[in-house]
């Protein structure tokens, strides 16, 4: 099965980002890439899956309307199986410490090491 992730950030750059980092495995058909722009388009994307389509949710935390962290609670409440990654800047004790509290399963700083976040995501999903 190919790895579904879905990327949450409302800077609309990240999608063209990933695509361009991830560009290889895209091609090679080793990871499939979703995109929101905020919280709430998350949450509706994913409530238009079926079950296990999706299997990692990425996000960041600073968004306007629903933040990272509350969507990371919503997740976890509604699809407890997806794991998730925090993306951001604000990589501090008190946002790791939060993240972790609300389920989040690993927590990357930006500006993202690609390489990092790759071996992270296989880590995550158990794939190569």
């Amino acid at each position: 099965m190919i790895p579904n992730v879905l990327v949450v950030d409302d800077e609309r750059d990240v999608e063209l980002l990933f695509r361009q980092r991830f560009r290889k495995e895209i091609r090679e058909r080793k990871i499939v890439f979703h995109f929101a722009f905020s919280g709430e388009e998350a949450i509706h994307f994913l409530h238009g899956q079926s079950p296990l389509d999706v299997m990692m949710v990425l996000s960041d935390i600073n968004m306007p309307g629903m933040n990272g962290l509350q969507l990371a609670e919503k997740v976890k409440t509604e699809f407890p199986l997806l794991k998730i990654i925090m993306v951001s800047a604000y990589g501090d004790d008190k946002n790791i410490f939060e993240a972790q509290q609300k389920g989040v399963d690993d927590f990357v700083t930006k500006p993202v090491e690609f390489d990092l976040l790759k071996s992270r995501i296989s880590k995550l999903l158990n794939v190569e």
